[in-house]
């Protein structure tokens, strides 16, 4: 099991969750788009690190 890890996004806090790509049971590859964040500045798409199955998806559109 692997946990999606986000990337320092330069300093940013209370980055906003925009868009969630995956459900529980999608399979994904590795580097394939999870979810995207919005800072002050950008959008940026999260990857999977892994190839595999997705068994939960903890997080929502709008959480921060």
């Amino acid at each position: 099991m692997t946990t999606l890890k986000i990337p320092d996004l330069g300093g940013s806090s209370n980055v906003e969750v925009i868009e969630v790509l995956v459900s529980a049971g999608d399979s994904v590859e590795q580097e394939q788009a999870s979810i995207v964040l919005e800072t002050d500045k950008a959008t940026m798409e999260i990857p999977a690190e892994t190839a595999g199955t997705v068994s939960n998806v903890l997080i929502k559109v709008g959480d921060k």
